[in-house]
């Protein structure tokens, strides 16, 4: 392990104070053009060198015809160029006195035989200069603490806690709204391509010591140095969760992952005894990986598998307790003394069993959040798992008929929304130790719900995926404790 993160071979990588820039031209719908165009929206703050043989200024930046030309020692290189001249480029690269890269341009190992060669040359010529790289054929990095964003796609999302190790580029690109959405943000999101310099074990021993990762996701093909993997992960994982998405396990996953990366895959039931023998959870899909991420970012310890849903809808709740069921969590029944302090707060028609389901009340406001404070106190309640409707259809009705003017009635249903997650919000200061989840079938972008995953309740929109979500909390720390 890497005593710090500064020794790592990716941090200029991550964290360049000065680029060069080689494919990048005034071009737009060249790949070099809206990767540089992508930096240049998130408002990188370091220097940048476009490197062009012919134009004088590339995006409003000054250009230069070699990268021999350029003033100072930059402290990375983005190549996005023609295969066919990556390795005399990375050479000239090495000369000027450039250690570490990132080769985006494809037609190496993954296109074959030729390609395979041509890979080999520029592993030597990088040995030769004592370069590091990422690739070839991957998309780089991201790392929005950094405001740095060399990758096709916009980054619409702030920074944010999870980190991304992948040997598909196009996931930490594609994925910044998903992520965004869904209540999160990448801290730093890794590239690997081909594998040619810098690995996936790298980047893991990288997120790792990274000061802004709370949870690290994988996505794998095949892992080429499994011994160290796993010594790397062992590592990491009692002080910092780690979700893993496998997809060589199958002939068509195999298949794929050789010719996408050129990556060596094993059965599944080989990577199942890997993540478990490191305290790794499996992910089974995308989907799973970022769900994962979300609850153990944001989640405490459990004290146990005890859940109690929260709804006021019969048919929700069912279908979370039958959730719950199946991912092996309990649904304990409710002490005689949480029942009691219930009574006066719900309507004759509600249940006190688990789900609790509130049916309607006419205090629904204040009710909704003196509840969960009731069933979070309970002895035998481990965590909590609430079904949301958001009621601003409900207010707006409500409003108008109080009277309030139309045009303000927007306003004034958006104030009451965040008013009303901000207190459950605050549900999970007067409970530190006991996880709060939610579930919605309606948009995670209506105001309460987005504020509830803005102050770090995980909402999600279905139960069947909050329900996965808590036990891969309480996997997590299960495994942990036992080692």
């Amino acid at each position: 392990m890497i005593r710090s993160i500064s020794e790592s071979p990716l941090y200029p990588i991550v964290n360049p104070k000065s680029i060069a820039f080689f494919g990048a031209s005034n071009t737009f719908m060249r790949m070099g053009s809206i990767m540089l165009s992508s930096m240049q929206a998130l408002g990188y703050e370091g220097k940048i060198f476009p490197i062009h043989p012919k134009e004088k200024v590339v995006r409003g930046l000054a250009a230069y015809t070699s990268i021999l030309d350029v003033p100072e020692i930059p402290d990375l290189a983005i190549i996005v160029l023609p295969t066919e001249i990556v390795c005399q480029t990375l050479d000239d690269c090495g000369k000027k006195g450039i250690r570490h890269a990132i080769v985006v341009s494809g037609g190496f190992r993954e296109a074959g035989p030729e390609g395979a060669v041509l890979q080999k040359e520029l592993e030597a010529i990088a040995r030769r200069h004592g370069i590091r790289f990422l690739g070839p054929n991957c998309l780089g990095v991201a790392n929005l603490h950094l405001k740095l964003n060399p990758t096709p796609i916009k980054a619409d999302c702030k920074a944010g806690f999870v980190g991304l190790a992948s040997q598909s580029g196009s996931f930490i690109t594609q994925m910044f709204n998903y992520l965004h959405r869904h209540g999160m943000g990448f801290s730093a999101a890794l590239s690997v391509g081909n594998e040619a310099s810098i690995d996936i074990v790298d980047c893991l021993e990288y997120l790792g010591a990274c000061p802004n990762t709370k949870v690290i996701t994988l996505y794998i093909e095949g892992i080429n140095r499994g011994s160290k993997f796993v010594e790397i992960a062992k590592a990491i994982t009692p002080r910092k969760p780690i979700v893993a998405l496998y997809v060589g396990g199958s002939e068509a996953g195999k298949q794929a992952g050789l010719s996408h990366t050129g990556s060596l895959s094993g059965p599944n039931e080989i990577y199942d005894g890997i993540f478990k023998q490191c305290g790794i959870i499996r992910a089974k899909t995308l989907t799973d990986l970022f769900d994962y991420a979300l609850a153990l970012g944001t989640l405490p310890r459990p004290g146990g598998n005890r859940v109690v849903v929260q709804t006021h809808s019969g048919g929700p709740g069912a279908t979370a307790a039958d959730a719950c069921a199946r991912s092996r969590l309990q649904l304990p029944r409710l002490s005689p003394e949480t029942v009691k302090k219930l009574k006066p707060l719900i309507p004759k028609t509600a249940s006190t069993a688990n789900p609790v389901d509130m049916t309607f009340s006419k205090n629904h406001t204040d009710d909704y959040f003196n509840i969960p404070d009731i069933l979070l106190s309970d002895r035998d309640t481990d965590m909590l798992l609430a079904y949301f409707v958001s009621p601003g259809i409900f207010l707006e009705r409500i409003l108008g008929e109080m009277g309030v003017e139309e045009n303000s009635i927007p306003s004034e249903t958006d104030k009451l929304m965040r008013d009303y997650a901000q207190e459950f919000v605050s549900l999970t200061e007067a409970h530190p130790d006991k996880p709060i989840v939610g579930f919605t079938y309606r948009s995670l972008q209506e105001k309460m719900i987005r504020t509830l995953l803005d102050g770090g309740i995980p909402v999600y929109q279905d139960p069947e995926r909050a329900a996965r979500s808590l036990a891969a909390v309480r996997e997590y720390y299960e495994r942990r404790g036992k080692r």
